[in-house]
């Protein structure tokens, strides 16, 4: 795949992200698949920087997804007692 159209890949990966598209564990997955391309310096700057934002988005949606989670779980928790 050429660099611009990985580029374009990479840009429409973050758009998805930040629309919350992806499941807690794809997104988990693409977080260990950006880990695992960094540790092997698989990399060039350009990629690098691209891979550490979708990651950046990667994190920050999983957090939602978790708080979300522990919030729902306290509210049933709550309506049982």
């Amino acid at each position: 795949m050429g660099k611009e159209r990985q580029k374009f890949k990479d840009h429409d990966q973050i758009i998805n992200i930040m629309d919350k598209k992806l499941t807690y564990n794809e997104s988990i997955e693409r977080l260990r698949a950006i880990v695992s391309n960094i540790e092997k310096g698989e990399l060039d700057i350009d990629e690098l920087s691209e891979k550490v934002k979708e990651a950046n988005q990667l994190i920050k949606v999983c957090k939602e997804k978790l708080t979300k989670a522990d919030e729902e779980i306290k509210k049933i928790l709550e309506e049982l007692q």
